[in-house]
């Protein structure tokens, strides 16, 4: 893995190299669509280039931004496209193996379409899941003028962080990496308790209505 993301991270540096300014709003495309093209090189090392003169700040960013915002549209119209009756299908047939049902299913749509907007904007900063929110924001047919501004905020806050890191460091911006990786560990082992605590409570509650009926 470490290989892999070795060799992703020569052909992002290559690539911003050759291509510039569409070569950063290409790969930040990509990176919403296949995650293990990692936003925290794109960003950080244009703005490497921009410590030097041979980028401009305001380019590397609006670039990137936009980059990132058709990955997403392009993710949000994934989750669009998919009817509610084969999600429900899939929640039917498959939700048991992860302690899931259509119930489940449903109050996450309600908490969706009422934080929805907090959601994606959280979720945009989030490596773990940044690019994954837009399936849901999709799935749950919020408005598009309202998705897009979510996502700008989060993605703009977001690109800005990393490009700012870039140019601070210079040709050292591969630290930020570490600090990426410690602030995504972070993430998962959140996540990780979050899902423990919902399997916990709902075998717990499983148990108790079996023994109710008994």
């Amino acid at each position: 893995m470490a290989q892999l993301l070795d060799q992703i991270r020569q052909w992002a540096e290559q690539l911003v190299s050759t291509m510039g300014y569409l070569g950063i709003a290409l790969l930040m495309l990509l990176e919403n669509l296949f995650p293990p093209i990692p936003s925290e090189v794109i960003m950080p090392f244009a703005g490497s280039l921009v410590s030097t003169g041979e980028m401009n700040f305001v380019g590397v960013f609006i670039a990137g931004t936009i980059g990132a915002l058709a990955g997403a549209i392009a993710i949000y119209y994934i989750g669009v496209t998919i009817s509610e009756d084969r999600v429900r299908r899939w929640f039917k047939n498959y939700g048991k193996f992860l302690l899931l049902s259509e119930d489940d299913y449903d109050q996450a749509m309600s908490k969706f379409e009422k934080h929805g907007g907090k959601m994606v904007f959280v979720g945009r900063l989030m490596p773990a899941i940044r690019s994954l929110i837009s399936l849901p924001a999709g799935l749950n047919r919020m408005q598009l003028l309202k998705f897009l501004l979510y996502t700008s905020i989060g993605t703009s806050l977001w690109n800005l962080i990393l490009l700012g890191a870039g140019v601070y460091l210079g040709s050292n911006w591969p630290r930020v990496l570490s600090f990426v990786d410690t602030y995504e560990m972070v993430i998962w082992v959140i996540l990780a308790g979050l899902i423990a605590y919902y399997l916990y409570r709902r075998l717990r509650s499983d148990r108790s209505s079996s023994t109710d009926y008994a």
